[in-house]
């Protein structure tokens, strides 16, 4: 059937082989894939979610980044062992056209637009904010209120202050209130923008020319991203560095009791903010074809990436949750927080603003980076029109595809709120993850599949899977009597829909502990995939229905398109 063709991955070394006079330049060693892997990962997490994450779950929440990273860093093996196998731009794309065939490769490609060109709407947006603060602090100059957010906000914040104002408030007595002051900002937004056809011009300008600068850097060549990567690393590590040896000085310990002041409820509140904090190490995956030695460098700077980070992950939790009270960490700018709230430490809340900018601009450069080249990948099967397959002739870079992915991402600036496309990002994100875990136990299974020069270490799961099952849920029924009432029986449809990811994740676990005792699966990737749909439950089912609605614009594209222009396809006819 043309629904489940596949692609071996003997045919794809040749294609590889066949394209050598078009391939893009070698220029990345395993430090540089280290680099590009915590570029990506130290971003957003670090420097703004950690703080409503804290707040959530108290000093604990260093467990929620633990606990992230090992399922990231299970993710990471079936990455690293497809990488080893297969190492050509495509990432998880190019792994499931492989073990799953077209349709679900056509899938994770689309799913991870939501990870690369929608991901960066939210950091260009976030980078934004950070760097029209630092401007305000550092300089007599202030950016107006209609040149750093985008319209649809501004407008919405206009009218819910002119109900406010309708009820009898002023817009003083809106600003003595506090927590209106982005209310405030969108009404001055409109108020001050200027007209054009009749419509006010409300657009986040820093967010479009940190895009226009970045898609410029991707599209001169990978070894200009390179360095100006390696160099934003090192600034923003250095500062890490310097923030969690000072605070170190400066933490109470008084701070840190309760461990859990929430419960575990309380911290696993925050588990979609601490994802998002390591989304980005498997863009590494996309620069295969541009490494000197992919087989051996690709897994190590995967799995490197996620050790480091994780490490000054929980080490900045710490740092933070011991200098103030966790109650205190809900605000978008964290670290500057809590050293501006020492006196003696004031001048490092600047210098946390700053390297805040230079993290954000890493995060954009690894995700603008790794966005053309899964296009890339796509074009050469047929799926997508041959414009995206371009390379260019002096820069040795997908030219078009890098162009359009800069353009993805400018246009959302204009009317996408950042609070919309988290979770949708991180929900793509996952399924990739979800696919690529059950690619290597699938692979597994085909004795004729070639051997990898990296190999997950196997332990097998013929007992564990199911014993983890049945002692989950007797943890939940001793410890959680309530929630698994709700979860048995629903209070009415609403709470039926509320709980549906839940069942899904459930109904997912015990097929996969029989399929485990049945065929002997590896322990590493199933909890890679236990632990990544585990947290794709967690995102709740709204999330779900627009990453589903997601899904099937991209399955009309690929009926309309894709499944009669695939190069399979072509060549059965």
């Amino acid at each position: 059937m043309s629904l489940v063709r596949k692609k071996s991955i003997a045919s794809i070394h040749k294609e590889h082989e066949s394209r050598a006079q078009e391939s893009l330049l070698k220029h990345l060693g395993v430090k540089d894939l280290t680099a590009f892997g915590i570029a990506a990962i130290i971003g957003a997490g670090i420097f703004s979610t950690i703080g409503k994450a804290s707040a959530d779950g108290g000093p604990g929440v260093i467990l929620l980044f633990i606990f992230t990273a090992l399922a990231c860093s299970f993710a990471a093996f079936a990455y690293a062992e497809f990488s080893s196998l297969i190492p050509v731009s495509g990432s998880a794309y190019t792994y499931s056209y492989v073990v799953f065939g077209e349709v679900f490769a056509w899938i994770i490609g689309w799913a991870l637009i939501m990870e690369y060109s929608i991901g960066n709407v939210t950091v260009a947006i976030s980078w934004s904010d950070y760097f029209t603060a630092l401007l305000e602090h550092v300089s007599p100059y202030r950016l107006p209120e209609w040149m750093g957010m985008d319209y649809f906000s501004a407008k919405e914040s206009y009218f819910v202050v002119l109900e406010k104002m309708r009820s009898g408030l002023s817009l003083d007595e809106l600003a003595a209130q506090g927590g209106n002051v982005m209310l405030l900002d969108g009404y001055h937004a409109i108020q001050q923008a200027p007209m054009v056809l009749g419509i006010n011009v409300v657009l986040d300008v820093p967010a479009l020319l940190i895009n226009l600068l970045i898609t410029w850097l991707v599209y001169r060549g990978i070894k200009e991203s390179r360095n100006a990567s390696n160099i934003m690393v090192l600034i923003k590590i250095v500062i890490v560095l310097l923030v969690i040896f000072v605070g170190a000085f400066y933490v109470d310990v008084s701070n840190w009791n309760p461990f859990l002041p929430n419960g575990i409820s309380g911290l696993l509140s925050g588990i979609s903010a601490v994802f998002f904090a390591y989304i980005g190490f498997d863009a590494i995956s996309t620069t295969a074809e541009e490494c000197k030695n992919p087989q051996r460098d690709l897994p190590r700077g995967i799995l490197y990436s996620i050790i480091i980070c994780t490490v000054l992950y929980v080490a900045i939790a710490l740092v933070i949750t011991g200098m103030v009270h966790h109650s205190e960490l809900a605000v978008g700018d964290p670290l500057a927080y809590v050293f501006s709230k020492i006196k003696d430490l004031q001048w490092l809340a600047g210098i946390v603003a700053v390297s805040a900018v230079v993290a954000m601009a890493s995060v954009m450069l690894v995700f603008q980076l790794g966005q053309p080249r899964i296009w890339m990948s796509m074009s050469r099967d047929g799926l997508l029109p041959p414009a995206f397959a371009r390379i260019h002739k002096k820069y040795k870079t997908p030219s078009f595809s890098t162009l359009f992915t800069g353009l993805m991402v400018a246009v959302p600036i204009f009317f996408l709120d950042i609070n919309i496309v988290t979770d949708i990002c991180s929900a793509g994100t996952l399924f990739a993850f979800c696919m690529v875990c059950g690619g290597v136990l699938k692979l597994r299974m085909d004795p004729n599949a070639p051997p990898s020069k990296f190999k997950t270490p196997y332990l097998n799961s013929k007992y564990i899977t199911g014993g983890l099952f049945v002692l989950s849920l007797i943890l939940l029924f001793t410890y959680e009597p309530e929630y698994m009432n709700t979860l048995l029986m629903p209070s009415g449809f609403s709470s039926f829909l509320h709980n549906t990811p839940m069942y899904v994740f459930f109904i997912g676990f015990a097929f996969l502990s029989v399929f485990s005792f049945r065929y002997n699966f590896s322990l590493i990737p199933v909890l890679g995939l236990l632990s990544c749909f585990y947290m794709l439950s967690q995102l709740g089912y709204k999330n779900w229905l627009y990453f589903t609605a997601w899904l099937l614009l991209g399955l009309l594209i690929y009926f309309v398109y894709g499944r009669k222009h695939s190069k399979l396809a072509v060549l059965k006819r």
